[in-house]
């Protein structure tokens, strides 16, 4: 496989004599390299945004959202599937992270699985993925054996497909139904694609998860309105979020959260002037959305 005529690989001139330099100059360039990394994910927001929307929609039919990568693009995705759960309290298996080399790959490089694309299918199909589900692709070079053989199966099975991806025109880009390529330039050290690429990876995934989790109604204004407070951080967390969204006091919330055993149900028992069971009935009844549980 000939990397050479990659984005990524390219000889950054910014950085060409960097192992010369005083550490805080090396640094200095690092920092400068990584502000155009903003940029170039704000390029592709419209094709994040219509990668947010259909996903969505999937999760809402009853799909799940999967992320599969290798190397660092493996480890962003699974490190992002593993904050949904406690960040909005979703089940463990509506966002999944699959890497090649399995777990043993979050902590040591397992390269030899990540030319295989017959592995990627397997690993899909592992998971049980079927056509109501969403796949994200991830691949800083677009080409990865490993991803392509995965994003070519979901294709098959009729899933939305997604690539993410930070050269231009990839196979990646190429095979997915929609194309995320933010281009942020040539590495700091070329090749090296857990420095920029990485964090635009890491920019884009924020931006889908978070915004899916919007629009299916885990967030109300900008409160993490799920949280579930299982230690004191997340009572102290949990009590805050109802006394602001409730306009009442943080002792007043307290007590609706031990009554309620429920951010959202506390919120419309102080909103709404209910008691518990009917909380719960409507906020059922509005499919866990507080912002439609709250309208007449």
């Amino acid at each position: 496989m000939n990397l050479d005529g990659l984005l990524t690989e390219q000889p950054n001139p910014a950085s060409a004599h960097i192992d010369a330099l005083p550490t805080a100059d090396v640094l200095a360039i690092v920092n400068e390299e990584d502000q155009k990394v903003a940029g170039a994910v704000a390029s592709e927001i419209p094709q994040i945004a219509q990668a947010v929307d259909q996903i969505a929609d999937r999760l809402r039919s009853g799909g799940r959202l999967f992320y599969i990568g290798a190397g660092t693009s493996g480890r962003l995705g699974v490190l992002d599937a593993a904050e949904c759960p406690p960040t909005f309290q979703v089940e463990s298996d509506m966002v999944q992270g699959i890497i090649a080399g399995g777990q043993s790959a979050l902590a040591r490089a397992s390269e030899s699985s990540e030319d295989d694309p017959e592995i990627g299918r397997r690993d899909l199909a592992a998971r049980g993925f079927t056509s109501k589900d969403a796949l994200v692709g991830i691949a800083a070079s677009g080409r990865t054996p490993y991803v392509l053989g995965a994003v070519e199966e979901a294709n098959r099975l009729g899933a939305l497909t997604v690539g993410i991806s930070c050269t231009p025109d990839s196979p990646l880009s190429r095979l997915a139904r929609i194309a995320i390529t933010p281009l942020a330039g040539p590495e700091v050290i070329a090749g090296s694609t857990r420095m920029k690429a990485g964090t635009a990876t890491k920019l884009v995934l924020n931006m889908i998860s978070t915004a899916v989790m919007i629009r299916l109604g885990y967030v109300y204004g900008n409160l993490m309105v799920n949280v579930q407070p299982r230690n004191a951080k997340l009572e102290d967390r949990a009590c805050r979020i109802i006394a602001a969204s409730a306009a009442i006091t943080y002792e007043h919330a307290g007590e609706l959260l031990a009554q309620a055993g429920d951010v959202r149900v506390a919120i419309l028992m102080a909103r709404l002037s209910l008691d518990r069971g009917s909380a719960e009935t409507r906020l059922a009844a509005a499919g866990g959305r507080l912002s439609e549980a709250l309208k007449n």
